[in-house]
């Protein structure tokens, strides 16, 4: 099959997926050839020409948090079970929500199926540091090789997706607990909460599954400066074990791609908030901070 100049440019043009006037996420043309596939593809109404989708009732009459729900994991459940996307096969059993413009939740979506449909995901992440007579040094986990996502790479000290319902400082604690093995007592009394990083990511072959997928994403920063007594120990799996680097050390990891790269961008923040990276040292400083901090147009909790 040859294809013609516009068939070329369709490859690369995403998919607006949109509830009302407000758009949810980008999807790639992979993603909506298989949704016309599906058993039951009224679920979904696809405009090629406006290049818009949107998830639409069986009777096209009710419109509740229920049924959003039922349309979105029949879907998604059908792209698991057809192996239609690799990423799937990091199946979670953890869900994320989508907002609607008020705030209010839209649907929940299985956590594997979030890049598949570009919708704004959140998480926490937190840098533990310590202050010594020669300057800061931070506490950095390296990532477990046989993780689904980034496998070996290094992280910030605790992070982790937020799902449905979960509060975000109680899911800041229960992280760093798993994963760095730090007291519920200690998180509660000393962090401090720093803002938030936003961000458009597109996957690469490091993320695992399908490359290209657009995932925009909402971290909230915290910060947690501890005694040179304390030292976090990998309380899961999911972390092979801790550094506790200086701030040139963690400058010359970064400046060689060994940090996942949303953790970069957390790091990154902490510099600038720290007075390590400024306009005296970083040429392009205002496109940094601009970047990392990027105005995003999604409905938010």
């Amino acid at each position: 099959m040859t294809k013609s100049n516009l068939d070329l440019v369709n490859e690369g043009t995403y998919y607006s997926f949109k509830h009302g006037d407000h758009t949810l996420g980008y999807v790639l043309p992979s993603v909506i050839n298989s949704l016309e596939c599906l058993p039951v593809p009224s679920t979904w109404q696809i405009d090629h020409d406006t290049r818009i989708i949107r998830l639409i009732d069986q009777d096209e009459s009710v419109d509740t948090l229920e049924i959003r729900n039922m349309a979105i994991a029949a879907t998604v459940m059908n792209l698991k079970e057809t192996d239609s996307f690799k990423v799937l096969r990091g199946w979670r059993d953890e869900l994320y929500p989508v907002y609607a413009p008020k705030g209010e939740l839209l649907f929940n979506i299985e956590r594997s199926a979030s890049p598949l449909f570009g919708v704004l995901t959140y998480g926490v992440h937190m840098t533990a540091f310590v202050r010594t007579d020669t300057g800061l040094k931070i506490w950095v986990p390296r990532r477990a090789k046989k993780k689904q996502t980034y496998g070996g790479m290094l992280d910030n000290t605790v992070a982790g997706g937020m799902a449905t319902g979960e509060p975000i400082f109680e899911s800041l604690v229960r992280e760093a607990g798993e994963e760095a093995s730090f007291s519920e007592a200690m998180v509660r009394e000393n962090a401090k909460a720093c803002g938030v990083v936003t961000y458009f990511y597109v996957r690469d072959e490091r993320a695992g599954g399908e490359v290209g997928l657009l995932q925009p994403e909402c971290q909230y920063i915290y910060d947690l400066e501890v005694g040179q007594d304390v030292t976090p120990k990998p309380g899961d799996d999911e972390v092979e074990e801790f550094y506790l680097w200086t701030v040139e050390e963690v400058q010359a990891a970064l400046r060689h791609g060994e940090f996942k790269p949303n953790c970069a961008l957390v790091l990154l923040d902490f510099f600038i908030r720290h007075g390590i990276l400024t306009p005296q040292n970083e040429k392009n400083y205002i496109e940094i901070v601009a970047r990392i901090h990027r105005r995003l147009d999604f409905p938010t909790a």
